[in-house]
Protein backbone atom coordinates (compact mmCIF):
# COMPACT_ATOMS: atom_id res chain seq x y z
CA UNK A 1 0.00 0.00 0.00
CA UNK A 2 1.11 4.18 -0.83
CA UNK A 3 -1.13 5.17 1.88
CA UNK A 4 -4.53 5.98 2.69
CA UNK A 5 -6.52 8.56 0.89
CA UNK A 6 -10.06 9.73 2.90
CA UNK A 7 -12.46 10.42 0.10
CA UNK A 8 -15.77 12.77 1.31
CA UNK A 9 -18.39 12.04 -1.21
CA UNK A 10 -22.05 11.83 -1.22
CA UNK A 11 -22.77 10.94 -4.34
CA UNK A 12 -22.12 6.94 -4.79
CA UNK A 13 -21.04 6.31 -8.21
CA UNK A 14 -18.53 9.38 -8.02
CA UNK A 15 -17.19 7.52 -4.88
CA UNK A 16 -17.16 4.19 -6.75
CA UNK A 17 -15.12 5.71 -9.70
CA UNK A 18 -12.23 7.79 -7.75
CA UNK A 19 -12.06 4.51 -5.13
CA UNK A 20 -11.82 2.32 -8.09
CA UNK A 21 -9.34 4.26 -9.69
CA UNK A 22 -6.94 4.87 -6.75
CA UNK A 23 -7.07 1.18 -5.77
CA UNK A 24 -5.76 0.19 -8.79
CA UNK A 25 -3.06 2.49 -7.92
CA UNK A 26 -2.88 0.60 -4.85
CA UNK A 27 -3.73 3.91 -1.71
CA UNK A 28 -6.02 2.25 0.78
CA UNK A 29 -8.78 4.08 0.47
CA UNK A 30 -12.03 5.50 3.17
CA UNK A 31 -14.74 6.87 2.23
CA UNK A 32 -17.51 9.00 3.73
CA UNK A 33 -20.69 10.35 2.64
CA UNK A 34 -21.18 14.05 4.81
CA UNK A 35 -18.89 16.28 6.07
CA UNK A 36 -19.45 15.21 9.42
CA UNK A 37 -18.40 11.59 9.28
CA UNK A 38 -15.85 13.25 6.65
CA UNK A 39 -13.95 15.41 9.94
CA UNK A 40 -14.43 12.27 12.12
CA UNK A 41 -12.77 10.13 9.96
CA UNK A 42 -9.99 12.36 9.05
CA UNK A 43 -9.24 12.75 12.92
CA UNK A 44 -9.23 8.91 13.30
CA UNK A 45 -7.75 7.49 10.09
CA UNK A 46 -4.66 10.22 10.00
CA UNK A 47 -5.16 10.21 5.99
CA UNK A 48 -2.27 11.08 3.39
CA UNK A 49 -4.46 13.05 1.31
CA UNK A 50 -8.18 14.38 1.70
CA UNK A 51 -10.27 14.26 -2.11
CA UNK A 52 -13.55 16.20 -1.03
CA UNK A 53 -16.85 17.30 -2.93
CA UNK A 54 -18.09 20.64 -2.37
CA UNK A 55 -21.68 19.67 -2.70
CA UNK A 56 -22.38 17.40 0.59
CA UNK A 57 -25.80 17.21 2.23
CA UNK A 58 -26.00 19.42 5.34
CA UNK A 59 -22.07 20.70 5.90
CA UNK A 60 -20.91 21.95 2.44
CA UNK A 61 -17.11 21.30 1.65
CA UNK A 62 -16.33 25.06 1.91
CA UNK A 63 -17.29 24.45 5.79
CA UNK A 64 -15.58 21.27 5.90
CA UNK A 65 -11.87 22.07 4.63
CA UNK A 66 -12.26 24.76 7.33
CA UNK A 67 -12.93 22.69 9.89
CA UNK A 68 -10.48 20.27 8.89
CA UNK A 69 -7.91 23.37 9.08
CA UNK A 70 -8.79 23.70 12.51
CA UNK A 71 -7.47 19.93 13.49
CA UNK A 72 -4.24 20.52 14.17
CA UNK A 73 -3.19 17.10 12.84
CA UNK A 74 -4.76 18.24 9.37
CA UNK A 75 -2.79 21.27 9.22
CA UNK A 76 -0.31 20.27 6.51
CA UNK A 77 -2.88 17.11 4.72
CA UNK A 78 -3.48 17.87 1.32
CA UNK A 79 -7.42 18.48 0.87
CA UNK A 80 -8.31 18.26 -2.84
CA UNK A 81 -11.91 19.40 -3.89
CA UNK A 82 -13.07 17.71 -6.31
CA UNK A 83 -16.06 19.41 -7.72
CA UNK A 84 -18.46 20.16 -10.60
CA UNK A 85 -18.09 23.71 -9.39
CA UNK A 86 -16.66 25.24 -12.49
CA UNK A 87 -17.87 28.60 -12.87
CA UNK A 88 -15.50 31.85 -12.04
CA UNK A 89 -14.23 32.15 -8.37
CA UNK A 90 -15.05 28.12 -7.40
CA UNK A 91 -11.54 27.81 -7.35
CA UNK A 92 -10.30 30.61 -5.57
CA UNK A 93 -13.46 30.26 -2.90
CA UNK A 94 -11.95 26.18 -2.47
CA UNK A 95 -8.45 27.85 -1.88
CA UNK A 96 -9.59 30.41 0.38
CA UNK A 97 -11.56 27.59 2.41
CA UNK A 98 -8.18 25.61 2.93
CA UNK A 99 -8.17 23.25 0.18
CA UNK A 100 -4.54 22.73 -1.53
CA UNK A 101 -6.07 21.91 -4.76
CA UNK A 102 -9.13 21.37 -7.40
CA UNK A 103 -10.36 19.13 -9.67
CA UNK A 104 -13.45 19.74 -11.55
CA UNK A 105 -15.89 16.85 -12.51
CA UNK A 106 -16.59 15.06 -14.29
CA UNK A 107 -13.90 13.55 -13.88
CA UNK A 108 -11.40 12.38 -16.58
CA UNK A 109 -10.19 8.37 -15.67
CA UNK A 110 -7.57 8.45 -18.23
CA UNK A 111 -5.77 10.95 -15.73
CA UNK A 112 -7.47 11.64 -12.60
CA UNK A 113 -4.81 9.00 -10.73
CA UNK A 114 -2.12 11.27 -11.72
CA UNK A 115 -3.81 14.44 -10.85
CA UNK A 116 -4.36 13.39 -7.20
CA UNK A 117 -0.88 11.48 -6.86
CA UNK A 118 1.02 15.18 -8.12
CA UNK A 119 -0.20 16.56 -4.74
CA UNK A 120 1.16 14.02 -2.65
CA UNK A 121 4.34 14.32 -4.61
CA UNK A 122 3.77 18.36 -3.75
CA UNK A 123 3.09 18.18 -0.42
CA UNK A 124 5.58 15.37 0.97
Amino acid sequence: MKGKILLIEDNEQNAYLASYLLSARDWQMVCASDGQTGIEMAASEQPDLILLDIQLPGMDGYEVARELRRMPEMAETPIVAVTSYAMPGDRENCLAAGCTGYIEKPIDPGNFADRVEAYLETSG
